[in-house]
């Protein structure tokens, strides 16, 4: 999962990242408006973290804009004002959802958490299962036949993004895109020591192997006859 924060007070935003990150999302910080349009309109998000009172493109009308484009990325607004009416401006510009600042970061991981399920129009479930591979998203536990598998963070965040497109084969470049942030230099070979390493925990202890290399194309995670 991708997260954009656009913030100008740099405490904030590396509190958010920091959080985020150590929770295994990928993130991307804009410092002010335009820099954050840019990004919205160019790379792809699961959700938006945007405050209000933005340099150079106000928070409201960078919302404004990116709606206009038609993209749906669901947003979360934050704000030092607590008042009704600029709650409802938020909103309105296509806004999702509304925090005020100060917050606690567990509030902010429950709000992103609930506006990337309704975006995904589903009610998720709290665990995703593959044949005998078990991912418990809310405990952050992985088992493969009953057996507990330890993770990294990253190693984790991988899994559950394969996992989450069973039998859709991602490219390096997609998961790149969802699991590291755009700064993230393309020609490195992260992802396939993380998918090796990944392999050997989840399938080296097992007949049946679930993580597929498709070559020229990436990689699929498939329970095969």
């Amino acid at each position: 999962m991708r997260i954009l924060i656009v913030e100008d007070d740099i405490q904030v935003a590396a509190f958010i990242r920091k959080g985020l990150q150590q929770e295994g999302y990928a993130v991307d910080h804009a410092a002010n408006g335009e820099d954050g349009l840019h990004l919205a309109l160019t790379e792809p998000y699961d959700a938006a973290i945007i405050d209000i009172m933005l340099p150079k493109l106000d928070g409201i009308s960078l919302i404004e804009r990116i709606r206009k484009e038609k993209i749906t990325t669901p947003v979360l607004v934050l704000s030092a004002r607590s008042s009704v009416d600029d709650r409802v401006r938020g909103l309105q510009s296509g806004g999702d959802d509304y925090l005020v600042k100060p917050f606690a970061f567990a509030e902010l991981l429950a709000r992103i958490q609930a506006l990337i399920r309704r975006a995904n129009a589903i009610a998720e479930p709290t665990t995703l299962t593959v044949g005998d591979l078990t991912l418990d998203i809310v405990k952050r536990k992985v088992t493969r036949g009953g057996i507990p598998i330890e993770l990294q963070v990253k190693e984790f965040a991988l899994l559950e993004y394969l996992m989450r497109n069973t039998g859709r084969i991602v490219s390096k470049t997609m998961i790149m895109e969802h699991v590291w942030d755009y700064n993230f230099d393309p020609q490195t070979n992260v992802v396939e020591a993380r998918i090796c390493r990944l392999r050997d925990k989840i399938d080296r202890s097992f007949e049946k192997k679930l993580i597929h290399t498709i070559r020229g194309a990436g990689y699929v995670l498939e329970e095969k006859d």
